[in-house]
């Protein structure tokens, strides 16, 4: 299979554009495009064919649900029922945005591939252009998982996708880098007291604001059972040299990469901007030292990796406040929960 990657450019007439992706998803085909997260890898959500092929495209187990996009809030009683206050606070405030709610699904209206065999699904309205304008000429729900393999880092430019799925997929719709960086907040509204399942751009104090206490458990804590959001229950996220966390400290640093070259290992330093003259091998910077620059970074500085021949990548932490939740929960993941120990 030929993978054609067509620039989606806001200041050109892009109609036959988004026909060309309609028609294939239409018939069935998958098609990777741009949210204001990480690139999509989506797929007409009510099609075991097509539901199918992401999971092939992708690598993924099937035991891991997907999230169901959608163009207009109108579309939300056709898939999902039983709808709280709380939700329908969440979606009047946070829609379009990175946010996914867990709700109640409606039986036979989705493809049991979607939801893993849970009676739910999660469910959000993307905030880009792009992913709006083909949403809404298709009038479907898409089930659209990040547009990578499973595991690696998720793709937050078009030819991050082409990197990971050539050959494998038919069209990606490339609209430019992405704004945020980490994926949507995955936030559970079917139980007594909301649970966030994957932090993201909404953070919990955000959350809060609008529907009151909100319980946040670590990924660890979410482990036991059965995964009713992406990303619990696997490792991802990660380049293909094993991933350690360290403290934020030049001098720690400095003693780590100078430990590990005794060793004659080659290291692969990702810190902020500050941290460019430490004597790493290769080092991937996370921008400023803010938690909106890192999330908008870590992604791209993942992927960078795997073009070196580092043996180690040793990633700097932040804070748990804010979007540095969703941060430190991606770096976990990718790290495995390893974190370098200087001896």
């Amino acid at each position: 299979m030929k993978t054609t990657r067509i620039i989606v450019d806001k200041n050109v007439n892009n109609s036959k554009n988004y026909e060309q992706a309609v028609d294939l998803l239409k018939n069935g085909e998958v098609v990777a495009f741009p949210t204001e997260t990480v690139y999509g890898l989506g797929g007409i959500a009510t099609s075991d064919e097509a539901v199918a092929k992401i999971y092939e495209a992708k690598g993924r187990p099937s035991d891991n649900p997907l999230i169901v996009h959608i163009g207009t809030i109108e579309e939300i009683d056709r898939y999902v029922t039983d709808i709280s206050e709380k939700a329908k606070k969440c979606m009047a405030t946070f829609w379009p945005g990175p946010l996914t709610i867990i709700c109640k699904v409606k039986p036979n209206v989705l493809s049991a591939k979607v939801t893993a065999g849970l009676d739910t699904v999660g469910l959000r309205m993307p905030n880009h252009p792009v992913a709006l304008q083909l949403l809404r000429q298709l009038g479907e729900p898409v089930a659209a998982p990040s547009a990578n393999r499973s595991g690696k880092p998720s793709p937050t430019e078009g030819i991050h996708v082409e990197e990971d799925l050539q050959d494998r997929i038919p069209l990606i719709l490339d609209g430019g880098a992405t704004g945020i960086g980490v994926e949507s907040t995955v936030i559970d509204l079917t139980l007594q007291q909301p649970t966030i399942l994957r932090p993201g751009g909404v953070t919990k104090e955000m959350l809060e604001e609008v529907i009151g206490p909100v319980l946040q458990p670590t990924h660890i804590e979410q482990k036991a059972g059965a995964p009713k959001a992406p990303g619990m229950k696997y490792t991802h996220y990660a380049p293909n040299a094993p991933v350690y966390l360290i403290a934020k400290d030049a001098n720690e640093i400095s003693k780590a990469i100078e430990e590990l070259h005794e060793q004659n290992k080659k290291v692969a330093l990702l810190a902020p901007d500050s941290y460019e003259d430490v004597a790493a091998d290769y080092f991937f910077s996370f921008g400023a030292d803010t938690q909106q620059d890192m999330a908008l970074h870590l992604y791209h500085a993942l992927r960078a990796c795997d073009a070196t021949d580092a043996d180690i990548v040793l990633a700097t932490i932040t804070s748990m406040d804010g979007v540095g939740s969703a941060i430190m929960n991606r770096l976990e993941k990718s790290a495995g929960g390893n974190w370098y120990k200087v001896k």
